[in-house]
């Protein structure tokens, strides 16, 4: 293959403006487009997703250690954790709703945070690994933390039904929110990191093979 349809933009002098995505030439300073700032690569991208990954990855703790719903009945009341909710919906034999809460409250926000945690070490410690890899496992990742926000769907809904049947009063627990900041800052994260930087963390022989 010719080496000059692998050239990158960066190689041949052409900077992508990261507010409208227009080509620039590498000598204007600002797009011609939107007036924008034209930078070669966002590094201090790479900081401030680290930041949020991290907060992440904090919140995380108590998103699932603190109860995530309250539910009062004749006066007795009760706290649901993640994991509580989930045995208690596995006990009802609602087995296809604890599958859909476990994936998007548990199995997704960690795989997300995980694997975002990869994907900046990959451009932190410039790990050998090919750019085809590196950028479609990111844009995996980045779709399937979408599926996060399924779990508060399923829970308004449930305390909506609840509500609504006069059985109990439920309302949402501390959990909720540090959940759905666990959710906001992953997003961020993955948003916020310019991922030009993933074009440059690559293994050139796994790339021409």
């Amino acid at each position: 293959m010719n080496p000059e349809t692998k050239a990158r933009g960066i190689q041949l002098g052409i900077y992508r403006c990261h507010v409208c995505g227009l080509l620039n030439d590498q000598h204007e300073q600002y797009c011609e487009r939107c007036h924008a700032k034209i930078t070669p690569r966002d590094y201090r991208s790479l900081q401030s997703s680290w930041a949020l990954l991290i907060t992440a990855a904090i919140l995380l703790v108590p998103a699932n250690i603190y109860p995530i719903t309250t539910l009062v009945k004749s006066g007795v009341v009760t706290h649901e954790t993640i994991f509580s909710g989930i045995l208690r919906l596995v006990h009802a034999d609602l087995l296809p709703i604890a599958v859909i809460v476990f994936t998007a409250s548990i199995l997704v926000p960690w795989l997300k945070i995980l694997g975002l945690g990869f994907y900046l070490s990959a451009i932190t410690f410039k790990m050998p690994i090919s750019k085809q890899k590196l950028t479609t496992g990111f844009h995996i990742i980045e779709w399937i933390g979408r599926w996060s926000m399924l779990d508060l769907f399923v829970i308004s809904l449930s305390v909506a039904l609840v509500n609504m049947g006069q059985l109990l009063d439920a309302q949402p627990a501390p959990a909720a929110t540090a959940f759905a900041l666990v959710i906001l800052f992953t997003q961020l994260a993955a948003k916020t990191l310019d991922t030009r930087l993933l074009w440059d963390q690559l293994d050139k022989n796994d790339d021409n093979s």
